[in-house]
């Protein structure tokens, strides 16, 4: 998977910004990179390109790639079908495969939207920066939001071009043509696809191609068979663990606790005698076991038991607490503001809550795993990555080699959540293949894989309202938490970091989005206080979201009850700017059959929208003894126009159970630097059967289509608190709940 071939004038990324800065280097370079990139899709036998997104071969076959990772949430049929449908194809005839690095994949969107977070005066250049930089991330719910309609372009482009070839055999205006079930069709005269497709590929397409207009069968908006399906089911597909290559050996790594900063030593003999073991390779801050399998590796580290130093006081529970209470009280940045917040507080009652989240794990089925191969100067990896340029990129620098020297293959990705963004593994093992000089497949344990965790941050937040006239008129949400944005960024975008840093703008939005609420409040404010609380933190699935939502929505159900209101009715009095939204929540409060969330009725209600898209949850649960059950989810939400109806259903459902998880579980508490939990079974997550009955009703619309994968999971912790609130009577403030 390397770059694109169009011509690049000899500068990196990372040299224009260290030697540039944001002066003059930057506004030379800028007019130095090209405006104009070439596809660099590999031509198989009887293939031929007939766009960035597209291959035809001549036996019929459609070919797709795609630029997102297929992690289980359906973009290698998502997105295929968008081309597929455009172009008139045969869903039989339809394959696809992952697009390589290339400026024309990069997803704009993404960087505009985190850009808009950390850096809003570099917004509008952040996608032009993400293009130069073939910055392809898979993140934020954009997969469909941001390729929808580069893919129906060039699927358009590509039908204009067949139907301009058979056009001309027939003699007639290559506008009167369409295609339909892989045929170029004119009244009674059709040709295959792959019939015109050599010939087509030598043409240019015309201008502004229109985009089918044609009424009747049409792809979009069918619940199509996965493409992905059928290999998962019979184990033919293959993950980054599965690659096998000549001569190669496993390896196994420790990296010392949170906060080490040397590796110290070991008992380097104990480990030389496990069976199967090749070499101890030791680093200034890892070391690592090579052996002939996987076990044998791991059981020497398991026996070395690897000492390493580390400096300043060690992460636990308790100092992560002390510094979240420290930021609070300290002065904060204003992230929003609307209306006249301290006028509408002066001489009022006010009610406040604290709440709070512990730090969470990824907790993805699939291990951290790295494949490398190095050979004549060039570095293969196999990798289940999110962000494949900036891992290339950050190998590259590691290894101290040229970007083009490392070619990727990107893997499909089992769960990652958020995880497959940093590149850890891909330098380790890159390194390892370049020292032994043969493959090296690098797996972390479970205990290393939570213990060295980029962690969804801990959080503490102070909500203050003021009632009027039985609603809000008046919120103040203050947030404290790291300000992680900027490491995001750091890994993915780099430019928009650099103008962050130079702008001085202190806030962070990433740490705090979704704070600002949909609902109509006059007086509302956000401040974020930014702590250091000593640990690395990285994208978790719906990111702030996750915790901004249980803040709100749990001081929201507190207040409808201090005003004497009705949960359900209270919350549709502001949402009166909102129409979409207030659709979902009455309509879930149909479906599940909502009794006013009095006492005993063990039922509670939140909301929530984010990426073009919005969502109601309502949930049913109880205590019995120290367990709580979640015995219903209602889920109704609106994503606007959907491609693949049963995908966007997953997405949702899937979404509830890992917010499920986040409420109830995935917090491995710390130590002494050490996280408690060393496994999956450890962090308390939902099992088959503990899990609810799910309904899940997507609303018609004609919207253009928002984000799915991430939009179910902050509602559901709300609900559930909500819900045991009303099975209780007792109100739960910190995730993960706990009765006991």
């Amino acid at each position: 998977m390397r770059a694109s071939d169009a011509p690049h004038p000899e500068i990196t990324r990372r040299r224009l910004l260290v030697t540039g800065g944001l002066g003059v280097g930057l506004v030379v370079a800028w007019a130095a990179w090209p405006r104009r990139y070439e596809p660099n899709l590999v031509e198989g036998r009887g293939e031929h390109v007939l766009a960035a997104y597209l291959k035809i071969a001549e036996d019929g076959r459609v070919i797709v790639a795609v630029p997102q990772a297929e992690t289980g949430q359906g973009v290698f049929t998502t997105l295929p079908q968008i081309v597929a449908d455009e172009l008139g194809a045969d869903w039989r005839t339809v394959g696809v495969e992952p697009a390589p690095i290339n400026p024309l994949y990069a997803n704009r969107l993404f960087a505009e939207e985190l850009a808009a977070d950390i850096a809003p005066t570099f917004e509008r250049f952040a996608g032009t920066f993400a293009t130069r930089s073939a910055t392809m991330v898979t993140a934020g719910s954009t997969s469909v939001r941001m390729f929808e309609a580069p893919l129906r372009q060039a699927a358009a482009a590509a039908r204009a071009r067949l139907c301009m070839v058979a056009a001309r055999r027939w003699d007639v205006e290559w506008e009167a043509c369409d295609t339909a079930n892989g045929f170029v069709v004119h009244e009674s005269k059709r040709l295959r696809f792959g019939e015109l497709a050599a010939d087509a590929a030598e043409l240019d397409a015309p201008d502004d191609p229109p985009l089918r207009m044609t009424p009747g069968e049409r792809l979009a908006g069918k619940s199509l068979p996965r493409l992905d399906a059928p290999a998962k089911l019979d184990g033919s597909a293959n993950f980054s663990a599965d690659v096998r290559l000549p001569n190669m050996v496993f390896a196994a790594i420790r990296q010392g606790p949170i906060g080490a900063v040397r590796y110290l030593g070991g008992d380097k003999a104990a480990a030389e005698r496990v069976q199967g073991v090749l070499q101890i390779v030791e680093r200034p801050d890892w070391v690592a076991a090579i052996g002939q399998t996987s076990w044998a590796a791991e059981r020497a580290l398991e026996l070395m038991r690897p000492r390493f130093r580390t400096e300043g006081e060690l992460v636990g529970d308790d100092t992560i607490a002390r510094e979240l209470d420290a930021a609070l009280e300290g002065d904060g940045d204003r992230i929003v503001a609307r209306g006249d917040l301290e006028q509408a507080f002066k001489g009022a009652t006010v009610q406040t809550a604290r709440y709070a989240v512990m730090p969470a794990a990824h907790a993805s089925l699939e291990p951290v795993t790295a494949t490398a191969s190095w050979e004549d100067g060039t570095l293969s990896l196999w990798l289940p990555t999110l962000a494949p340029e900036a891992a290339r990129e950050r190998v590259a620098g590691a290894l101290r080699i040229g970007a083009g020297n490392v070619i990727l293959h990107p893997m499909l990705v089992g769960g990652s959540f958020g995880r497959g963004i940093d590149s850890e593994p891909a330098v380790q093992a890159g390194f390892l293949s370049r020292l032994l000089k043969r493959p090296v497949q690098l797996a972390w344990s479970r205990f290393e894989d939570i213990l060295r965790d980029r962690f969804r941050p801990a959080a503490l937040g102070q909500l203050s309202g003021k009632l009027n006239g039985g609603r809000i008129e008046a919120l103040l949400t203050k947030v404290a938490v790291p300000s992680y944005g900027e490491g995001v960024a750091n890994r993915l975008l780099p430019a928009a970091a650099v103008a962050r840093a130079v702008a001085n703008a202190g806030a962070d939005g990433f740490a705090v989005a979704g704070a600002e609420t949909p609902y109509g409040i006059a007086h509302l404010a956000v401040d974020h206080h930014p702590a250091d609380i000593g640990l690395p933190s990285g994208y978790w699935r719906s990111a702030a979201h996750s915790y901004t939502c249980f803040f709100t929505e749990s001081f929201v159900d507190e207040l409808a009850r201090i005003a004497g209101a009705e949960p359900f009715s209270f919350r549709m009095a502001m949402l009166g700017g909102q129409p979409r939204l207030a659709r979902c929540l009455s309509t879930a409060a149909a479906l599940g059959g909502w009794q006013g969330g009095a006492a005993g009725t063990g039922q509670g209600i939140a909301v929530h929208s984010a990426h073009g898209s919005h969502i109601a949850v309502l949930i049913e649960a109880h205590a019995e003894g120290a367990r709580i059950r979640c015995d219903r989810i209602v889920a109704v939400a609106d994503v606007g126009r959907t491609i693949h109806p049963d995908i966007v259903r997953q997405q949702i459902e899937g979404g509830l159970i890992f917010g499920l998880a986040g409420a109830v579980g995935c917090a491995p508490g710390f130590d002494a630097g050490l996280t408690r939990a060393h496994r999956l079974g450890q962090l308390n997550l939902p099992v088959l059967a503990d899990t609810p009955d799910i309904t899940v009703e997507l609303l018609p619309g004609n919207d253009d289509p928002g984000g799915a994968s991430e939009l179910a999971v902050p509602p559901v912790a709300p609900a559930l608190a909500n819900a045991l609130f009303a099975a209780t009577g007792r109100r739960f403030r910190q995730l993960p709940i706990a009765l006991a």
